[in-house]
């Protein structure tokens, strides 16, 4: 991913929700705390399990499978069992778009 790309709109996340996003052939786990976007990998990669179907908390996400939690802000690994974080990508908004890009 070399640009910023639209993924999403402003009102389409709450405070404390997650969704996934897709930019090519990379799953994005798209969130909002506190009235901030943020984009990290979408994949677990303890067992492939979809971050974005987890369950956040504070400024964690846990994963659904297993329950690996992942900081939504850096991508870091912050319980295990897995081993490794996620990329962090970049986000930014242009009005009500909220774009993704590079890890």
């Amino acid at each position: 991913m070399d640009d910023f790309v639209s993924v999403a709109k402003t009102t389409d996340l709450s405070d404390g929700e997650i969704m996934l996003v897709e930019v090519g052939d990379e799953r994005i786990a798209l969130s909002r705390i506190d009235g901030s976007f943020y984009a990290i990998g979408e994949v677990c990669p303890h067992a492939e399990g979809p971050l974005s179907e987890g369950i956040v908390d504070d400024d964690e996400v846990e994963c659904p499978w297993h329950g690996s939690r992942f900081n939504v802000k850096t991508g870091e690994v912050t319980s295990p069992p897995a081993g490794e974080a996620v990329a962090r990508y970049a986000v930014r908004l242009e009005g009500d778009d909220v774009l993704v890009g590079p890890a």
